[in-house]
């Protein structure tokens, strides 16, 4: 059920829901902690003040002092270095009166400094303060302590120090309470109350740190989550909408060239993307025109093959059944050529897609497909196709793929073979141009090209065709200019200046 949740949230929210999740997990480990640190920090205070009462009922024991109000007092005097460094001590009796405390006996810690002498001259000569004293004592045995003192005599506790703590206004007290036995009887109380200020000051801080923190982390959150969606997450949006439209072909348009002109991998993968859709397009574009014109131009010879068939029924003449015969044959080799050509055109595509290019020598792949072409025309038609270079240890690197480059050149070669005459010389010339660009150039001495704009004879199944070309499916030249346009490089068609002849020049470009 919560994967299943998680899975069905968008990308925003996903980061959002995490983000929480952390935020409850560090913020309740936080409150553990802080939980933790407060008694922490207590009992490292209490155990200052068990201490002192363990040690001022052992020197009760140690001196026999009786827990009565005057030996007390007297004590509290002689001992008072044991509580130099705590707020208030308190003795009581058994019946919970304060026997002696340090506040009404000015024993706070700027009153040790004094000298004894001058506090025991106060305490016998001033019978005034005695008796406010002693009025203050007896004031205090309805003492905000009392209530306590009763419980802790009942409880479980009792025997063990008991430590608690008292919060008003502006003051956090800290206090210990222990019964106290001379010779293993009960006779009183002992409790120490001191100011625990900076325990809480201590607390406060840590949870001040931690509200802080977690307002900057919230704002951090905050922002990014912003910088996340605004940046990152529309984006990609806008490219999963892009798709979804092309899918759906919807004609509604989404413009993605503000996400081509970023620097980042989002502009990268927007731009390849949009190279790969208009790709995709064209494709689909090629793929029905194509089908369109070889539709076109496999009825023209069908329409001859129904005639030539109707008029071979009803003709008895033999010059006539013979020049019927010609077209029949002549029109079902057009046929045939151009499906086959269509077919590997095809396949020749799906091959291109899968294959990689790598730096190839042209020179050795020219010189392959000359002496193929040699061998076959040579000694067939007296042909002979002649590959010139400048040096011979010069390489022409170019980047490409070697089975299409080897098809260019055959395709260009056949195109001149089959509008030369017999015993004629066909030139393959490879060149280095001062950009650095190669070039290959195939010149005939044929009857050239007829065209003045020359770019036409390189469309598919063009009309202004020789008498021979139904020994051609007029793909040829198509698919140079389809596999050209793939490696990046220019093909251009001329008739030769000094000579008859065509020349057909392509020129790759230069290797980085």
């Amino acid at each position: 059920m919560f994967s299943s949740l998680i899975k069905n949230l968008s990308i925003l929210k996903k980061f959002l829901f995490i983000n929480l999740l952390i935020f409850i997990f560090i913020g309740t480990l936080t409150i553990i902690y802080l939980n933790y640190v407060q008694p922490n920090l207590i009992k490292k205070k209490t155990s200052l003040q068990i201490e002192v009462i363990n040690n001022t009922i052992n020197n009760l024991n140690r001196l026999n002092i009786e827990f009565e109000k005057n030996e007390v007092k007297k004590f509290l005097l002689s001992t008072r270095f044991l509580f130099q460094n705590l707020d208030r001590v308190i003795f009581f009796n058994e019946s919970f009166e304060i026997l002696a405390d340090t506040d009404t006996l000015d024993l706070d810690p700027r009153s040790f400094s004094s000298r004894i002498e001058i506090v025991e001259f106060d305490l016998q000569n001033n019978q005034d303060k005695e008796k406010s004293t002693d009025e203050l004592i007896n004031s205090e045995k309805k003492s905000e302590f009392k209530e306590t003192l009763q419980e802790y005599s009942i409880s479980d506790d009792y025997g063990k120090p008991v430590t608690f703590t008292n919060e008003t206004y502006n003051k956090f007290k800290l206090s210990t309470i222990k019964n106290v036995l001379i010779d293993d009887e009960n006779v009183g109380y002992i409790l120490i109350s001191q100011n625990a200020n900076d325990v809480k000051t201590a607390i406060n801080e840590r949870k001040t740190f931690v509200i802080r923190t977690a307002i900057l982390i919230a704002v951090v959150i905050f922002i990014f989550s912003l910088v996340l969606n605004r940046y990152f997450l529309k984006p990609i949006k806008n490219l999963v909408n892009y798709t979804e439209n092309i899918k759906e072909k919807s004609k509604k348009k989404i413009d993605i060239k503000s996400l081509i002109k970023r620097n980042d991998e989002l502009g990268t993968l927007s731009l390849s993307l949009d190279e790969m859709t208009n790709e995709l397009q064209k494709r689909v574009n090629t793929a029905e025109n194509f089908s369109t014109d070889l539709v076109h131009e496999i009825r023209n010879p069908l329409a001859s093959l129904k005639s030539a068939s109707e008029l071979l029924e009803v003709t008895n003449s033999n010059p006539e059944k013979e020049k019927l015969t010609k077209i029949l044959t002549h029109d079902v080799e057009r046929i045939e050529r151009l499906i086959t050509d269509y077919s590997q055109m095809l396949k020749d595509e799906v091959a291109i897609t899968r294959e990689s290019m790598k730096i190839l020598d042209l020179k050795k792949i020219a010189d392959s497909v000359v002496d193929d072409f040699n061998a076959i025309y040579n000694s067939k038609r007296g042909i002979n196709i002649d590959l010139q270079f400048k040096n011979s240890g010069e390489k022409f690197n170019i980047k490409g793929i070697e089975n299409r480059i080897e098809q260019v050149l055959a395709n260009l070669l056949e195109n001149s073979i089959s509008f030369s005459k017999d015993n004629q010389n066909i030139v393959v010339k490879l060149s280095e141009k001062k950009d650095g660009k190669i070039s290959l150039s195939v010149i005939d001495e044929g009857i050239g090209f007829k065209e003045k704009n020359t770019d036409k004879i390189f469309k598919r199944f063009y009309s202004n065709r020789p008498d021979k070309f139904g020994e051609h499916s007029g793909l040829g030249l198509n698919i140079v200019k389809n596999l050209v346009d793939l490696h990046g490089g220019q093909v251009i068609a001329s008739n030769n200046v000094n000579k008859k002849g065509a020349k057909v020049e392509i020129i790759f470009p230069k290797l980085n």
